[in-house]
């Protein structure tokens, strides 16, 4: 009996393997790939005459109707109704701040580095505990502020002691990095609330995450379409990329990897839970800088260097805390009497 268990319990290990290498290399792919295609079409210039795309809106735009289309199609095919679950006004309220918040992000490439905001985006920890304490009514413990604040001291680090000349492919000079570092405030902001509401939109109501996405991504669409249409930016910014193909094929794959990385961190959170995910976007984060200064050619202080090792260092510690806190306080599975024993005990 002993040997078809332990094949067993081999088989659900190998399984669980293999799962896990799925959920990782999709993640990392994914989101790696959106961050360097984000510095590409936000920093780099097309065609002979270098010239840069600025709709920003248009990339929401085309992000959000590939996402939608997308969750509409899995809707459709799980049998599940497209029907509203939640009013529909809630809906608009986190499509606006999302919209606000991948605005600000991609405005944010035309100012500061991609490192300086990816690494900026650790820092979504304490607009994340505000809002969760505005909102959600939650409490949150020392330690927990105490990462924030070095995270928010690490970030601050790496973005006050550049490196080079490299602040902006526009106007180089220290009010577009103010501007930049703004922007990324915006986004943090933006975020937290967006994320925050999402989750007490989902312990409010029964509600698939499809359903949620398709009608979030709906709005956003509606939303971001109406404003290019108001600043007079979708003409141009159909004209740019008809111009430039080089530019449609990488907003193509864009909202292609931006709509891949929606399932596979669904699938991560589903299957292994939140620390793991956390633990994953974290070296993602750090995987992404890495690529960013090596493809583009970004150099980085020694100043910066600490400021990275104290981010994650401490988003790392955090992780390890909780997940030896939840090992604690799992209770260990009942231990199986041997069968003589078994037996010895019914008689």
């Amino acid at each position: 009996m002993a040997e078809p268990e332990s094949s067993l319990v081999n088989g659900a290990k190998e399984n669980k393997l293999w799962k896990g290498v799925f959920a990782v290399s999709g993640i990392m792919s994914t989101l790696v790939i959106y961050g360097v295609l984000q510095e590409k079409i936000m920093r780099v210039p097309y065609g002979v005459n270098k010239e840069y795309f600025k709709h920003s809106l248009f990339l929401v735009f085309c992000n959000r109707l590939t996402t939608s289309a997308v969750s509409a199609c899995a809707l459709l095919a799980s049998k599940k109704v497209l029907d509203p679950v939640a009013p529909v006004y809630k809906y608009c309220l986190i499509s606006v701040t999302n919209i606000l918040t991948t605005t600000c992000q991609y405005e944010a490439l035309k100012y500061v580095s991609f490192p300086v905001q990816t690494l900026a985006k650790c820092a979504k920890m304490i607009p994340v505990m505000v809002w969760g304490t505005l909102i959600m009514h939650k409490k949150y413990k020392g330690f927990d502020y105490l990462v924030a604040f070095l995270v928010t001291l690490g970030c601050s680090v790496f973005i006050l002691f550049p490196a080079g000349d490299d602040v902006s492919p526009y106007n180089k000079g220290r009010e577009n990095t103010v501007w930049g570092v703004s922007l990324m405030a915006g986004y943090l902001g933006f975020d937290g609330f967006t994320s925050t509401f999402q989750d007490k939109l989902f312990k409010g109501y029964n509600m698939e995450i499809h359903n949620q996405i398709f009608y979030t991504t709906l709005c956003s669409c509606v939303l971001s379409f109406t404003g290019l249409i108001l600043q007079g930016h979708l003409l141009p910014a159909i004209d740019f990329v008809s111009l430039h193909r080089d530019c449609l094929l990488d907003i193509a794959l864009l909202s292609t990897v931006a709509t891949a990385s929606q399932f596979f961190i669904s699938y991560t959170i589903r299957t292994f839970g939140a620390l793991t995910f956390a633990a994953i976007m974290t070296t993602r984060q750090l995987a992404s800088i890495m690529l960013s200064c090596v493809w583009f050619s970004h150099p980085l202080s020694w100043e910066q260097c600490i400021g990275s090792v104290i981010v994650f260092g401490s988003l790392y510690a955090k992780t390890l805390m909780n997940k030896n806190k939840k090992s604690q306080t799992t209770p260990p599975p009942p231990t199986e009497l041997p069968q003589y024993q078994k037996a010895e005990s019914s008689s």
